[in-house]
């Protein structure tokens, strides 16, 4: 079973939510920067990518666990921006994304956990979520998809769900991209400027921005009810976007080097194994 070594770590520059206290987004600045300028920032996200390359190979070759990185956030908060700088130190032939909009036909007919748990990753691979199954308190609760009892029963679903996950030697590591209001307009807007974003053009965003208070209550809610010292939740302040990818990389890094002497382990034993039984059919061989 794996277990989080969060309570080791020193305050890193993604902030711990550990359902400890209540969450008030709105006291936290997304500009933050942890007084990093942006060279240096981009010189430490580099040194972190190299290992965060190595822990993930590890991770891959010794296949004792998984990893699932989720993460949430608003329209425009950075969610594809951050996975793009992870892949960049992934192992394309381990990792995959999935991401979750509006469930189809057939996903509705099953119960709200039933898409999201046929993505989880096996052992030795990495899978990165858009989106998850947050959505089903977030705009589930927001756009009054479901009645109140229905979404307010579906914490302790996701609380089970993820501790699931961990039995079953999962690291999940969870974010939430928090993004101000103002960079999310001018971001939306500067989406309008030319061809190559024109995929990421949606109405909806437009008609989210009135909801911003709503928006606001439902992921307090969920950072403080699905939140704990072994599943945190890490927030990150996502108006710069090479500090958001900074603190992503970090957090990653940070939660698999305490397995990488164990995984080093396990490939030494599996390489002695195989050498023995080289040896055997060599020796077969001879005869």
């Amino acid at each position: 079973m794996y277990t989080s070594y969060d309570a080791l770590m020193p305050r890193t520059y993604a902030q711990t939510i550990d359902g400890s206290h209540k969450v008030h987004l709105d006291r936290i600045d997304p500009t933050d920067t942890a007084g990093l300028d942006k060279e240096e920032g981009l010189e430490r996200l580099e040194k972190l990518g190299a290992e965060l390359g190595e822990l993930l190979n590890l991770l891959a070759f010794a296949g004792q666990h998984a990893l699932l990185v989720v993460l949430q956030g608003r329209d425009a908060s950075g969610k594809d921006g951050a996975i793009r700088k992870v892949l960049e130190f992934c192992n394309v032939t381990s990792a995959r994304v999935e991401s979750f909009k509006v469930p189809t036909e057939e996903e509705r007919a099953h119960d709200f956990l039933w898409r999201v748990h046929r993505a989880v990753p096996r052992r030795g691979y990495v899978t990165m979520f858009n989106r998850s199954h947050y959505e089903d308190v977030i705009a589930a609760r927001v756009h009054d998809l479901v009645p109140k009892e229905t979404w307010r029963a579906r914490y302790d679903r996701i609380n089970g769900f993820e501790e699931t996950l961990a039995d079953n030697d999962t690291i999940l590591l969870k974010f939430y991209l928090h993004v101000s209001r103002e960079e999310q307009y001018d971001r939306l807007i500067e989406r309008e400027k030319g061809p190559r974003t024109a995929w990421k053009l949606n109405p909806n965003d437009w008609r989210e921005i009135p909801l911003w208070d709503e928006v606001t209550r439902a992921y307090q809610d969920a950072l403080e009810r699905c939140s704990s010292r072994e599943r945190p939740f890490y927030l990150v302040p996502a108006d710069r976007k090479w500090f958001r990818n900074l603190a992503v990389v970090e957090r990653i890094v940070l939660s698999l080097r305490p397995l990488r002497d164990g995984w080093l382990a396990h490939l030494d034993e599996m390489g002695t194994d195989a050498l023995k039984e080289i040896r055997k059919i060599r020796a077969a061989a001879k005869r």
